[in-house]
C-alpha cells in the first residue's frame, strides 16, 4: 500500500468556506452523489420521483455534497441525460430544500455558455445556498453537442481557460478590467452584482477539460476525475500531488458508476461501475483516504436495489467510518436582509 504524506491546510481564504470546506480537508475523505438520487439501469434518463425527498434525506444523513451533470441534449448514442434539468436552475431549486449538504456543479460545460452568464446565475446560487455552492466545470464528452451551439469542439480547450479567467474576474474584481479572447471586454465601467459569500468562488475541474494537471493546480482549487480501477488511485495522485508544487494542497477526488451489493462482504468486480458489499468498500476507501483521495461521489445509476435503501445503509455503516465536517452555515442573501 503507497501511503501519502499528509498533506498541508487548505488555503485561508477556503479553510472555512461553508461548501467547499464540508467536502474537501487534507486527510479526510468525504462522500456525496452524482444526481439523480435514484437507480435507472435501464432507461436514459431518471423519473425523479421523490427527489426534493431523496435530497433532503442525503442532506439529513450527513453527506457532503450533491453534484448535478450539464447534459443539454439527449444524444441516444450515449443513452444518459444526467438528472435531465438544467444544473444551475436545479442548484437554486435545491438551496430552497435543503439545510447543509454542499451543492455542486460536475461540470458546467463551460465552452457551450457565456462565460458572464454563469458567473451571474453561479453567484447568485451561491448566496441562496448561503455559500454551500462549488462551481465545477468540464469541456463535456459528446462533441455532437459542440455544432448545436455552433461552437467548434477543437476550440474547447482555449475556450474553457478563457471563460474560467472570465468568470473569475467578473466575480472577484469590483468594477473588473478583463479582455476576452472569445467572448467581451470587462471595461471598468460595470460590476457584476451580487458577489460570492466568501472570499471568491470555488472551482474545480471535472476530468481534465482538455488541461495539463500543472494548469488545473495552477488556476482551480481541485479536480474530480472519473476512475473505473482502484489500484491506479495511488499513482494518479501522485502525478497530481507532483503537479500541484508550490500551489500547495489542491484536492483530487473522483465521480463512480455504483452499485451497493446486499453481501457486505461481496468483493469489488472488475469493470467501469465500483460494485461491491459495505465492509469491502470500507477497507478500500480507509486506504484511498490514506493514499490521498479527497472525496468520492456516488452515481446510482446501475443500481439495482432502491436508493433510500442504500442510502440508508451507507449512512448507517459507511459514514460513521468518515463523518463530514460540521460546519457554520454562512446566512443567505435572504436571511442577512430580515
Amino acid at each position: 500500500m503507497t501511503v501519502m504524506p499528509s498533506p498541508p491546510a487548505l488555503p485561508d481564504e477556503l479553510i472555512s468556506h461553508p461548501g467547499y470546506a464540508r467536502v474537501f480537508q487534507p486527510g479526510h475523505l468525504t462522500f456525496g452523489f452524482i444526481a439523480p438520487l435514484e437507480s435507472y439501469p435501464d432507461s436514459p434518463g431518471p423519473t425523479l420521483e421523490d427527489h426534493v425527498e431523496m435530497a433532503q434525506k442525503v442532506d439529513d444523513a450527513g453527506f457532503s455534497s450533491i453534484w448535478l451533470r450539464d447534459v443539454p441534449f439527449y444524444d441516444p448514442n450515449f443513452g444518459d441525460v444526467g438528472q435531465i434539468l438544467d444544473p444551475l436552475v436545479y442548484a437554486g431549486y435545491l438551496a430552497a430544500v435543503t439545510g447543509r449538504i454542499t451543492i455542486g456543479t460536475a461540470g458546467i460545460v463551460l465552452p457551450l455558455r457565456d462565460p458572464l452568464i454563469v458567473a451571474k446565475q453561479a453567484v447568485s446560487i451561491d448566496q441562496l445556498l448561503g455559500g454551500r455552492f462549488i462551481l465545477g466545470l468540464a469541456t463535456g464528452d459528446r462533441p455532437i453537442e459542440y455544432p448545436a451551439f455552433g461552437i467548434d469542439f477543437d476550440t474547447r480547450a482555449d475556450r474553457f481557460r478563457d471563460s474560467l479567467a472570465v468568470i473569475r474576474a467578473a466575480t472577484e474584481q469590483r468594477w473588473a478590467m478583463h479582455c476576452s479572447l472569445f467572448h467581451g471586454q470587462l471595461n471598468g465601467a460595470l460590476d457584476l452584482v451580487p458577489k460570492p459569500v466568501g472570499a471568491r468562488l470555488p472551482t474545480v475541474v471535472i476530468g481534465h477539460s482538455g488541461q495539463s494537471l500543472e494548469w488545473i493546480a495552477a488556476n482551480t482549487d481541485g479536480i474530480l476525475s472519473y476512475t473505473a480501477n482502484p489500484a491506479s488511485i495511488p499513482q494518479i495522485i501522485q502525478r497530481w500531488r507532483a503537479a500541484c508544487g508550490t500551489n500547495g494542497y489542491k484536492p483530487y477526488g473522483y465521480g463512480t458508476l455504483f452499485e451497493l451489493e446486499r453481501d457486505p462482504n461481496f468483493p469489488i468486480q472488475p469493470g467501469r461501475v465500483l460494485r461491491a458489499g459495505r465492509n469491502t468498500l470500507i477497507e478500500l476507501w480507509k486506504r484511498q483516504q490514506e493514499e490521498g483521495v479527497g472525496h468520492v461521489a456516488l452515481h446510482f445509476k446501475p443500481q439495482r436495489r432502491h436508493a433510500s435503501e442504500v442510502i440508508d445503509e451507507l449512512a448507517e455503516y459507511v459514514l460513521p467510518h468518515f463523518p463530514s465536517l460540521s460546519l457554520p452555515i454562512t446566512k443567505t442573501l435572504a436571511e442577512t436582509q430580515r
